[in-house]
C-alpha cells in the first residue's frame, strides 16, 4: 500500500511538472517572444515583406525568378542566384552536388555560358554567384561584382544610361554585417524595384 501510495504520488507530481512545463514553454514563452519581435522587431518578425502600392512583392529574405512565363529571364531585370528549388520556399535546399560532381560541373559551364551571353561578356568575366545555388537555393542578394556586370543588358533593356543604373547599383550596395561580418551584397528584388521607381516602370 505503501508503494502505491508513493507510486500515485510521484504520478502525479510528474503529470503537474508536465503541465507546468507545457504552459510555461508552450505557451507563455511563445507569446512573450512574439510580443517582443513585434514590438522590437515588427518588420522582421513579419517575414520582411517588401510592398509596392500597398501589394506584397516579395520578402527581402527570399530569392524570386524575373523571367516570363516560359522561364525566360527578362534582360530589363536584375538576375538573382540560381536556385536549386526553382525559387520555391517549399524546396528550399542546394543541389547537394559536390564540386567535383559531373553533373555540377556541366550545370556550371552551361550557367557560365547562358549568362555570358545573356549580359554579352566574356565567360571568364562571370563571378561564383552566378553560377551555383546557394545552400538554401533562395538567396536574395548577390554580390556587387554579379550586379555591375548586369548593368549594361538592363540600362539598353530600360533605355537608360548605363551610369544611371551604375548609380543604382552602388546606392544599393550593403556592407558587412556590423562591418565585418559576411561580403558587400545587394538584394536583388530591392535593386529591381528600384530600377522600376526610376524608369516608371511596374512589374
Amino acid at each position: 500500500m505503501s508503494n502505491l501510495r508513493t507510486t500515485l504520488r510521484s504520478t502525479g507530481v510528474a503529470v503537474r511538472a508536465v503541465l507546468v512545463m507545457t504552459l510555461l514553454l508552450g505557451v507563455v514563452y511563445p507569446l512573450v517572444v512574439t510580443g517582443i519581435g513585434q514590438v522590437a522587431f515588427p518588420w522582421q518578425s513579419n517575414g520582411s515583406v517588401i510592398t509596392e502600392n500597398g501589394k506584397a512583392v516579395g520578402s527581402s529574405l527570399l530569392g524570386q525568378s524575373f523571367s516570363d512565363e516560359k522561364g525566360n529571364p527578362l534582360p530589363q531585370y536584375f538576375q538573382p542566384r540560381p536556385s536549386a528549388g526553382g525559387y520555391d520556399p517549399t524546396a528550399s535546399g542546394g543541389s547537394n552536388l559536390g564540386p567535383s560532381n559531373p553533373e555540377l560541373v556541366k550545370q556550371i559551364e552551361q550557367r557560365r555560358a547562358e549568362v555570358a551571353a545573356f549580359n554579352g561578356v566574356a565567360p571568364s568575366q562571370v563571378p561564383a554567384d552566378a553560377l551555383t545555388a546557394s545552400s538554401s537555393g533562395l538567396d536574395s542578394q548577390i554580390s556587387p561584382a554579379y550586379a555591375l556586370l548586369q548593368v549594361r543588358r538592363v540600362a539598353e533593356a530600360r533605355d537608360m544610361r548605363e551610369d544611371d543604373v551604375r548609380a543604382i547599383v552602388e546606392s544599393h550596395i550593403q556592407g558587412p554585417d556590423l562591418g565585418f561580418l559576411g561580403e558587400e551584397r545587394v538584394n536583388v528584388l530591392e535593386l529591381n524595384l528600384a530600377l522600376d521607381a526610376a524608369s516608371g516602370a511596374s512589374r
